[in-house]
């Protein structure tokens, strides 16, 4: 008898440890997609009456409505949004991203959504140009960590022959304030972002383009431990077939030209070789 009650409390154990198991499993799996973003970076993504707006996180969501993905957004400031995303304490990164050959050695990317330039914003009433604003005693403004603060640090104050001075910002807005009262003479942004702060009436003009041609994607932890490379990349297909992808952009940048989907991406890319995740054979 009492070996049929060890056997019983046995089985009884055994039971309970693999429905706790399934239970785990099935909780995580049912968890939403943490994406993060950087709410102070207008037209891709702001927030306005406590509510996350702009051209990703539309998209965003559309994707994950077309896809069956259940999203929810952080913001974080730009300087951490990568190392959170490459130390996976949040599933992907939406805000506009620029692809780089350093990005791609600890993220994986989506194909490329987007392509931009950069531009010079310096006062509507500064005698500046596209020359002396990026020389001769200049003050530059751009945000910590971005592709813009970048090019400049490599291509103007490492540049012995260029007298400048580059400061650092958490974010674009406040790096406009700091121009409009005289703190530093420019700011360097991409070309959707300069569009925007002029269209919204910031007393600011373009003083001068540097074509870079960059393309921009979505990102997820390098391995893609979550499985929703191709998920994200049919859905971005899907987003510019049906034309809400047009829709969307309009709807935040009415001149906006709509590049095609996917853009060039650059050959060091790994996670656009062929079969690319859920557009070719996997």
């Amino acid at each position: 008898m009492n070996m049929n009650k060890n056997k019983l409390c046995r089985t009884l154990l055994l039971s309970s440890l693999l429905l706790g198991g399934t239970f785990t499993l099935s909780h995580a799996q049912d968890e939403p997609l943490v994406a993060g973003i950087e709410a102070a970076f207008p037209p891709w993504a702001y927030a306005q009456g406590g509510e996350y707006k702009g051209i990703a996180v539309d998209a965003m969501r559309a994707i994950a409505e077309n896809q069956g993905l259940e999203v929810e957004f952080r913001d974080m400031p730009w300087p951490s949004l990568i190392p959170a995303l490459a130390n996976e304490r949040i599933d992907l990164l939406v805000t506009g991203l620029n692809v780089t050959r350093e990005r791609n050695e600890v993220l994986d990317f989506t194909i490329p959504w987007w392509e931009n330039d950069d531009e010079v914003l310096v006062n509507a009433d500064s005698e500046l140009n596209v020359v002396t604003a990026l020389c001769c005693g200049a003050t530059i403004g751009a945000q910590g960590g971005s592709t813009q603060h970048s090019w400049i640090q490599a291509n103007l104050v490492e540049n012995e022959d260029i007298d400048v001075t580059l400061r650092s910002y958490e974010d674009y807005v406040t790096a406009i304030e700091d121009m409009g009262v005289g703190r530093i003479d420019s700011v360097v942004v991409s070309t959707d972002t300069a569009e925007d702060f002029i269209s919204k009436g910031r007393d600011v003009r373009i003083a001068g383009t540097i074509t870079q041609g960059q393309p921009q994607a979505l990102a997820v932890s390098r391995g893609d431990p979550n499985g929703i490379l191709g998920t994200l990349n049919r859905g971005i297909m899907e987003l510019y077939e049906s034309g809400k992808w047009q829709e969307i952009v309009h709807s935040y940048a009415p001149y906006a030209t709509i590049r095609q989907i996917p853009a060039t991406m650059p050959d060091y890319v790994r996670t656009y070789q062929e079969p690319i995740a859920g557009l070719g054979e996997e």
